[in-house]
């Protein structure tokens, strides 16, 4: 008899996975194949920072929404203070969200993040200050969503400990309330 496995968890939006990776790739996959085949700057800074917007806004609008559940974004208020607004599913989806589709977009935010900064310490010692520029719009891109996100999942932390501690605190209430007008 074969013991019986536990059944593997899949991906549960593979769509979303693979446009949250394809841009990440394409960008990271230009920048670095580009000298092969290009001589223009112009061209492959275009291009590589067009894949980078790419993927800022579909990570930014489209994937964190469906894959972990949080969207974020950034409002410049009447004082001309910047305001970080936040948007999570409640802590019960939250809990359903799919943990691989959950590892993957936490992962490839850092390791595309990761990338960067190598590719920029490549720049740096071949003293290619232009590509230097490249690689920090599209780090910049990067760490702008890893910022947004984690501050978004520890507002969507911080939002439930604050619903548990008012009901735990309301149910108390009422139920010293009930005991008291019972006698």
């Amino acid at each position: 008899m074969d013991p019986i496995q536990p059944p593997v968890e899949n991906y549960a939006n593979p769509k979303t996975c693979f446009f949250h990776v394809l841009f990440k790739a394409g960008a990271l996959a230009f920048y670095i194949l580009s000298t092969l085949f290009f001589n223009s700057f112009v061209i492959i800074f275009v291009v590589t920072v067009l894949l980078a917007a790419l993927d800022f806004w579909v990570v930014k609008n489209v994937s964190g929404r469906i894959l972990v559940g949080l969207r974020w974004w950034n409002e410049i208020n009447d004082l001309g203070e910047s305001v970080w607004k936040f948007e999570s599913l409640d802590q019960e989806s939250l809990a359903r969200m799919n943990k691989k589709d959950s590892w993957l977009f936490w992962w490839t935010l850092y390791l595309a993040a990761a990338a960067w900064i190598v590719l920029g310490i490549f720049s740096l010692i071949r003293f290619e200050p232009d590509y230097c520029l490249i690689v920090g719009v599209c780090l910049t891109l990067s760490i702008a969503n890893i910022v947004g996100f984690t501050k978004c999942r520890k507002d969507a932390k911080k939002q439930f400990q604050q619903f548990a501690t008012q009901t735990i605190a309301s149910r108390v209430s009422s139920t010293i309330q009930s005991a008291f007008s019972v006698v």
